[in-house]
């Protein structure tokens, strides 16, 4: 292995140098979100922990990381900081770690620019991360503590993909002939698709993400769970059964996931067939939808139609 790994370095970069990296077998993936002005001035808005992951594709992303003692955090943070401030770094960026069952943690990288899963700070610090970085690309100074932004409750978000659970995680293309995401409070959604809108297989399967905050982890986890029930995706396959299956799992509902926890535990996981008096209910919930219009009365603020995708309850995608 080492021969031919010094083969392909030399072939490609001309060095056949190479690092040597400590494995971690039970490792989580925590990362923190740094801040940084053309003044010298860095600041994190805290960690994240994107454990959860398929393939090495993070599915769900949260903060705070659950079970990472205060002094680990701060060590993290401070390591995290540290790293931006020696390269002078200037922008909004992610430094990533690998935290070891001890409470050791090792640098993963840099990626200099927003993540997929920044809303989750977004929600749980009140900052506008996108606007930040356009501010300090524009000169402005950072008008943060260095010491680290307040942060109140926990945020969830779950990446929805076409993507079909029952064959493999084989991608799901063709129309969205149907599409509502969830509302309410504590909820976000930042997506790409309408109805009527075409996945094909030249882009990210990624369709939306959605975000949860709740004023304590469980808050946020059930939140998330009823989001994912009421987001209806009709045309495409798409996770959401198998989002809420990882939902639902007692080592998600206890915390503190690895990186491994997926293969170990849902590797064998298969969706339920859904029952058939779910999909008799779902085609009439088409057919009445399909032949209702809006109305002159309901344009004047009276009651509209009934919503036939509410009627048939709480169900995810056929």
């Amino acid at each position: 292995a080492v021969q031919a790994a010094r083969g392909e370095a030399a072939s490609a970069f001309g060095d056949d140098h190479l690092l040597l990296e400590k494995y971690i077998a039970a490792g989580r993936h925590v990362e923190v979100q740094v801040l940084a002005d053309q003044y010298g001035q860095v600041v994190h808005l805290h960690e994240r922990d994107c454990s959860i992951q398929r393939r090495h594709q993070k599915i769900i992303e949260e903060t705070p990381a659950p079970g990472v003692p205060e002094p680990v955090l701060a060590a993290l943070t401070e390591a995290a900081v540290a790293l931006a401030r020696a390269v002078n770094y200037q922008s909004a960026g992610t430094v990533e770690f690998i935290l070891a069952p001890d409470n050791a943690f090792y640098l993963l990288e840099m990626n200099t620019r927003l993540q997929v899963e920044h809303p989750v700070t977004e929600l749980l610090t009140g900052l506008d991360l996108v606007s930040w970085q356009l501010r300090i690309a524009a000169g402005e100074r950072l008008v943060l503590p260095e010491g680290g932004v307040l942060r109140r409750g926990h945020a969830l978000e779950c990446r929805l993909y076409a993507e079909d659970p029952a064959a493999d995680f084989l991608p799901s293309i063709g129309e969205v002939s149907f599409y509502r995401p969830p509302a309410g409070p504590g909820i976000r959604v930042d997506d790409g698709i309408a109805s009527g809108s075409r996945v094909t297989p030249y882009y990210d399967p990624m369709l939306a993400k959605i975000i949860t905050w709740g004023a304590d982890r469980e808050e946020a986890r059930r939140r998330m769970i009823a989001a994912l029930e009421e987001t209806i995706v009709l045309g495409v396959a798409t996770n959401i059964p198998y989002l809420l299956a990882i939902l639902r799992h007692e080592q998600f509902i206890t915390g503190g996931v690895t990186t491994h926890f997926l293969e170990n535990e849902l590797a064998e996981w298969q969706p339920a067939a859904p029952a058939d008096d779910l999909i008799l209910a779902a085609l009439a919930a088409a057919e009445l939808f399909a032949s209702s219009r809006p109305s002159v009365a309901a344009a004047a603020g009276q009651p509209a139609p009934l919503d036939p995708w509410s009627a048939v309850g709480r169900w995810r995608n056929v």
